[in-house]
């Protein structure tokens, strides 16, 4: 492959994936090509794009950003797989179609600059907990206490209301009031 070419394909890995810093890395060879098909819709319907990159190309694009991390995974065919919300909602995804799809090989991914090497590293990394998830942990934890504190003061002041209630209504039925002790 020429230099002009091998340039003009830097620049478009550069357009196409430059501000991307959490991707996953496949293998589709062997993949039946009805099977690719399939795949490639089902992923589409979730936001999942996956493009095929030329692993020493893969270098010079992307060396020096987050996505060079992944170099380690990055021996024969291989395709990056990124969108959805994040690289967890990818990841869950692919693994659900390794399940199904013969000869699909998850190889790793990288999140936050960490690498997650092989299948064994995708699956632990489709365990985590999406941002949105993470965020609504965190809030849960925070308000948890809050919520602890409002039920011990609210118990003893709705036991005192209530008897307070219990006395009025006897009190506007005439009844009289026992003295407890």
């Amino acid at each position: 492959m020429s230099k002009p070419v091998k340039n003009m394909l830097i620049r478009d890995y550069q357009e196409r994936l430059g501000d991307l810093s959490d991707a996953l890395v496949v293998s589709i060879r062997g993949v039946a090509a009805n099977d690719n098909n399939k795949l490639r819709q089902g992923l589409a319907e979730k936001d999942i794009k996956i493009t095929v990159v030329r692993n020493n190309l893969h270098k010079h694009a992307f060396g020096d950003t987050s996505l060079g991390n992944l170099d380690p995974v990055m021996d024969g065919p291989s395709a990056l797989a990124y969108g959805a919300e994040s690289v967890v909602d990818v990841a869950r995804e692919l693994v659900k179609w390794a399940k199904e799809i013969e000869n699909l090989e998850l190889k790793g991914a990288v999140l936050d600059g960490m690498l997650f090497e092989g299948a064994e590293g995708v699956e632990r990394l489709s365990k985590f907990p999406t941002r949105d998830e993470a965020i609504a942990q965190a809030i849960t934890l925070v308000l948890s206490p809050a919520k602890n504190l409002v039920g011990a003061i609210k118990g003893p002041a709705s036991s005192l209301a209530s008897i307070i209630k219990s006395i009025e209504e006897k009190l506007e039925k005439g009844e009289s009031i026992a003295k407890v002790g």
